[in-house]
């Protein structure tokens, strides 16, 4: 088998995440980077879409999860992502989700909060 990753880079949306009220309220800019690992090869050769993984449903889950709920932790959004990805192909051996927010309430100025959740397929891990 050859593994190869596919990445969506930099899916950006407005919600409503954070442990502050005012958070909830108001909302904020985060930034969603995917990188999902495949065996593609097939895809590659035959140029058949049902042989890799759509990158178009992979945005909607994206987006759906951002904007469809309210999380404390961007943690929480990110194992969500990839959790909700893996369940979409058989054919993905492991997801990478970074999830960024713009500006946190942390005291002081910074670019961003960051996190990187990574996870494998059940078989590879059970």
């Amino acid at each position: 088998m050859s593994l190869g990753i596919v990445r969506l880079n930099n899916a950006v949306f407005y919600a409503h995440h954070g442990v502050m009220q005012e958070e909830h309220r108001v909302g904020g800019r985060y930034e969603v980077d995917i990188a999902m690992e495949l065996d593609f090869r097939v895809a590659a050769e035959s140029d058949a879409l049902d042989q890799t993984i759509d990158y178009e449903q992979v945005y909607q889950v994206i987006r759906r999860a951002v904007t469809e709920n309210k999380f404390y932790l961007i943690e929480r959004l990110a194992y969500l992502i990839a959790n909700e990805v893996l369940a979409l192909s058989g054919l993905l051996e492991s997801v990478e989700v970074t999830v960024r927010k713009a500006n946190p309430p942390v005291g002081g100025p910074c670019d961003c909060a960051e996190v990187v959740y990574r996870s494998r397929k059940r078989s590879d891990i059970e």
